[in-house]
């Protein structure tokens, strides 16, 4: 009977005139006219809603989810509403907002509408912009400063440093072999050193796309952007794009007012953006350069490729993610990430868990395809 009611509420309303169709009742009958509600089919076969175009229906149904569903379920059917049902002028009206369950989706398109959107809803709409950025914080910032460090620590120790970046008690336990009783001390054959001190060991530069596919990479772009700048051993630097250039790196301290100086949607010029990027690069040898764009090219494709290529063979570590977001394979340019790959250009997607590992082998300079196929990205 469980079965039968489970295959009814999957296969709809229309499953009611069908002999054999099991009614609902209860519970089962509020989830199927939610369900209904968003997924129904009209006699046309088209998708319509039950919702109406009003707030009121809207908050009924959204409240509705929320009683019968799961956190995990009541995303994926906000996002699936906003898709289906165009309710982005809605998300203007703050009373509604209010009583949306934020992720980076709904951010992502609070994003969008940031030009158009009302005073009275600005502060609402920063205030859940606000807990999604803190929620991210709280998992993922302490595995990236850590890998970060780690990294660091471990790449610039050298065989010859000088006397100020000399790591004395490493260099003692590396030399123990080597003491010398008959004179009461050790005689070295090598040194470690620790690199320099307060100052910043590694350039990273986010160059983002603000193409309207590439929205939850922006979100999280600017989350790890701004963990990165507080670490004094990184200078780091946040680009975004679209067929204008607008450099962010100001507001790293603070990734809300950072997110909403974005732009999302519009074209894409990534040849310009990586001309920008050259003005930038100060060492190249002690920069990574990480492109987060699906390559789908609006201005010149030719350029694109020559200058991401003359950057990698300067000495930039150049790194393209295909999206940095939990969607899943994305889609992306598949002749221009190819051309980067035969390039020696890494192009993969990365999920948000593993930018922290990501960071710590750039830093320490592994073969990033090799690693990439490892953690299974593609």
């Amino acid at each position: 009977m469980e079965q039968l009611q489970k295959w009814r509420m999957i296969l709809g309303k229309d499953a009611d005139k069908q002999k054999k169709a099991q009614p609902l009742t209860g519970v089962d009958e509020a989830m199927d006219n939610a369900l209904d509600a968003l997924y129904g089919a009209r006699n046309d076969n088209t998708r319509s809603s039950g919702l109406g175009q009003s707030a009121p229906s809207v908050n009924r149904w959204l409240g509705d989810i929320r009683r019968y569903f799961p956190t995990s379920i009541v995303k994926i059917m906000q996002k699936d509403a906003l898709e289906r049902l165009n309710l982005n002028q809605m998300l203007l009206e703050p009373e509604l907002l209010e009583t949306l369950e934020p992720d980076v989706y709904l951010v992502a398109t609070l994003l969008s509408l940031n030009q158009s959107m009302p005073n009275e809803t600005r502060q609402t709409a920063r205030q859940v912009v606000q807990k999604v950025v803190e929620d991210i914080e709280k998992k993922l910032a302490q595995p990236l400063r850590e890998a970060v460090r780690g990294a660091l620590s471990r790449s610039v120790r050298n065989r010859r440093p000088k006397l100020a970046e000399m790591d004395w008690n490493r260099t003692i336990r590396a030399n123990l072999k080597n003491y010398q009783p008959s004179l009461r001390t050790i005689i070295p054959e090598h040194f470690i050193g620790r690199g320099r001190r307060g100052q910043a060991l590694r350039e990273v530069i986010l160059l983002v796309d603000q193409s309207g596919s590439m929205a939850s990479s922006v979100v999280y772009a600017a989350i790890f952007g701004a963990v990165m700048a507080s670490l004094r051993s990184l200078r780091t630097h946040m680009i975004v794009f679209s067929t204008d250039v607008i450099d962010l790196t100001e507001h790293l301290q603070d990734p809300i007012e950072l997110l909403f100086g974005t732009q999302l949607g519009g074209g894409t010029d990534i040849a310009k953006a990586l001309l920008y990027t050259e003005g930038v690069v100060q060492n190249p040898s002690d920069t990574i350069l990480i492109l987060i764009s699906d390559l789908f090219e609006g201005g010149n494709a030719q350029q694109m490729r020559r200058r991401a290529v003359a950057l990698h063979q300067s000495g930039v570590i150049v790194i393209v993610l295909l999206a940095l977001s939990d969607d899943g394979k994305p889609s992306y340019d598949k002749d221009n990430a190819a051309y980067f790959a035969a390039n020696d250009i890494p192009s993969f997607a990365c999920t948000p868990d593993k930018f922290p590992a990501l960071m710590a082998a750039a830093i320490n300079r592994r073969n990033l395809t090799e690693w990439a196929a490892q953690e299974g990205m593609k």
